[in-house]
């Protein structure tokens, strides 16, 4: 099975990422976590980036806030779908995630919401689940549970309104 590569811009970001490392745990995802930044790192980045298919990952997630260029050089390095995750610092968010969805064309990043650790890791599921009967099994079961949920929910309600009006 092909890694996850999850990096972060600052150590600031763990509380959001620690989300990433739970659900890649769930579904038994190998992954590897580093600091690295776009501005500070550079060429660690690059290098990192540029290095990822050949060390055995199949996607990169990468989360910052404010300037959030990371995912972009990472971008920039690799052929691999990179995922990203505005983390919300500086006005809510809303900087890195300009940052990151305002790529140029020829250097995609998929982003997902600010602070959004779980449909990063979801995505990142999903994609190596393209080529692995096993995660695409764990992704359908994780969506009928979801599903099956909100039915339940439903049901409850439906009999709290029977209930109120008799």
């Amino acid at each position: 099975m092909k890694k996850v590569a999850v990096i972060i811009g600052s150590d600031t970001d763990l509380p959001v990422i620690d989300k990433v490392f739970k659900k890649l745990k769930d579904f038994d995802i190998p992954f590897e976590a580093h600091i690295m930044s776009a501005h500070r790192t550079p060429s660690i980045v690059m290098d990192f980036a540029a290095n990822a298919r050949k060390n055995g990952f199949g996607v990169v997630i990468a989360a910052a806030g404010m300037a959030a260029h990371l995912a972009g050089v990472v971008a920039a390095n690799t052929t691999l779908p990179v995922i990203a995750v505005p983390i919300k610092s500086s006005l809510d968010g809303i900087d890195a995630l300009l940052a990151m969805v305002q790529m140029p064309p020829g250097i995609p990043v998929a982003t997902v919401a600010i602070d959004g650790a779980d449909n990063a890791a979801i995505l990142a599921t999903q994609i190596l689940a393209v080529s692995d009967d096993v995660l695409e099994k764990k992704i359908t079961a994780m969506k009928l549970n979801m599903a099956e949920n909100v039915m339940q929910k439903d049901s409850k309600l439906q009999e709290r309104l029977n209930n109120n009006q008799n």
